[in-house]
């Protein structure tokens, strides 16, 4: 497994930082604690916060929300796609499109729910040190901010632990990553339908300064259900800005590494 991560990041260039364990130990560590814009992988730690808000009463799976013209935003997603808005849906159907289709649209109404202070006290009171949102000047509006590699790892790792929300949420959370309609271009691309059902992932991408970042993190669970295996991969500093496709280097990189971590959980079980 190392050599496959070595071999994968070297051929795709940039920087990398990434955390791997299988069964609690450590696999891969590299830069683990680098501090770096998380993009679509903080919609993780916005679910978070969300479903926190739900254990708690304060917000209601069930509730309904508006989604009018003025809050959709363009991108990822399929709420932009409408070109007709005034839909009323659910909580559950926020979260779900957050998390499926990495809709944008969607963090927008998590801000609704949770405001962005909110959101950022709920991560610190869990643990998380560096993993926030950037909070602007509406306080229901937000950047997705930063994390480090290790505090993604960690947020996973305890959700399919169960000790990071509650069982009702914890199943919602992980049987939405592990949703067949998610995100297939990267470490899910070289699987059966049976293995992509077994990997709970979350993929983010974005460029500035002229360099591209290509980031997934994710649950790799073996044949009997059990979680067995963490990883969460981001790569920064990369060229091929505007490729979000399954050429990029990096993602072709992710799908080779995603093919290793699969084959070495069905090994060792």
């Amino acid at each position: 497994m190392p050599e496959v991560y070595r071999e994968q990041a070297a051929k795709a260039g940039g920087r990398w930082h990434a955390l791997i364990t299988h069964d609690g130990v450590t696999v891969v560590e590299d830069d683990a604690d680098a501090v770096l814009y998380g993009y679509s992988v903080q919609k993780l730690a916005v679910a978070v916060a969300v479903l926190d808000a739900v254990d708690r009463g304060t917000v209601d799976l069930a509730g309904l929300v508006d989604v009018p013209a003025e809050i959709v935003l363009a991108g990822s997603g399929s709420y932009a796609l409408q070109t007709v808005w005034g839909d009323r849906v659910t909580v559950a159907n926020v979260l779900t499109a957050m998390l499926l289709v990495s809709d944008n649209t969607a963090v927008r109404l998590c801000g609704r729910l949770v405001p962005a202070r909110e959101i950022n006290e709920i991560l610190a009171a869990k643990g998380f040190t560096h993993t926030r949102v950037e909070p602007v000047e509406d306080p229901h509006r937000f950047f997705l901010g930063v994390t480090t590699p290790r505090e993604t790892h960690d947020l996973l790792s305890r959700l399919v632990a169960g000790t990071l929300l509650k069982p009702g949420s914890t199943a919602f959370m992980v049987g939405v990553l592990r949703g067949l309609s998610g995100y297939h271009d990267g470490i899910r691309r070289v699987m059966s339908s049976e293995e992509r059902s077994r990997v709970a992932s979350k993929y983010g991408a974005d460029w500035e300064d002229d360099f591209a970042s290509r980031h997934e993190a994710g649950v790799v669970f073996d044949r009997a259900g059990r979680p067995a295996l963490v990883f969460s991969v981001f790569a920064d500093r990369l060229g091929d800005l505007l490729n979000y496709g399954s050429t990029h280097p990096a993602v072709q990189a992710h799908a080779v590494l995603g093919r290793a971590l699969m084959e070495c959980v069905d090994r060792s079980g």
